[in-house]
């Protein structure tokens, strides 16, 4: 079947946020007294906040509730947001936006991100044009690395999911990518340390290698 749909991740995809929320994680791990291990933060990777929320307070026994930490984290992350002008855009990542649109490929967002997050992503650099949906893990029954996301963007897309391509670059994305059935690129970046890649089809670290011109040699 031809390429007709791309199902991406935007955290350590589209936006350079990776370095925002582990600053706004470890803020609120100071502000509850609890002590993460380097080990334990990478595992959090992909997942929503909710569910990271939900495993440290089994992990650590907090007598507080997901949302009164993940409300914490949030106000971090929105001060970091506003106020760090390093934040950008992923290099490339608009030129491949423009590059699968031009030629009529459906792009949806499947992000782990809230859609708080995921808009004020799309407002502040003019996103919103080019893709036909958005989706948020954390509206959802189940995080990565479950598979459901991308399932679900998959028929928001209304193609079949031999068709699309997801494009992640953390291990439980990409799990969540395999597990669904969906081939998947891998974008390997200095902002996503210890993540697995064995699961994925392609493993890219620039865009201009799966432009549409190539990517759609990979489905002929």
């Amino acid at each position: 079947m031809p390429l007709k749909a791309v199902l991406f991740d935007m955290d350590g995809v589209i936006v350079d946020t990776e370095p925002l929320h582990r600053k706004s994680y470890f803020k609120m791990f100071d502000e509850f007294g609890i002590n993460v291990s380097e080990e334990l933060f990478t595992s959090f990777t992909g997942k929503a906040t909710l569910s990271v929320c939900q495993e440290l307070i089994t992990l650590f026994n907090l007598n507080y509730t997901p949302q009164e930490l993940a409300d914490k984290k949030r106000i971090n992350f929105k001060y970091l947001f506003d106020n760090d002008s390093d934040f950008d855009l992923i290099p490339g990542v608009r030129n491949l936006i423009e590059n699968y649109h031009h030629n009529g490929i459906k792009m949806i967002l499947a992000s782990s991100a809230s859609m708080n997050t995921i808009n004020w992503v799309f407002e502040r650099f003019d996103l919103e044009k080019y893709f036909a949906g958005k989706i948020s893990g954390a509206d959802l029954k189940q995080s990565k690395p479950h598979p459901e996301i991308f399932e679900l963007a998959a028929g928001m897309s209304g193609e079949d999911k031999n068709s699309c391509i997801v494009i992640e670059d953390s291990t439980n994305g990409i799990q969540a990518a395999y597990s669904a059935d969906i081939f998947c690129v891998a974008y390997k970046s200095i902002h996503s340390e210890n993540q697995k890649y064995d699961k994925a089809q392609k493993i890219i670290s620039d865009y201009n290698e799966i432009i549409y011109e190539t990517s759609t040699e990979w489905f002929k």
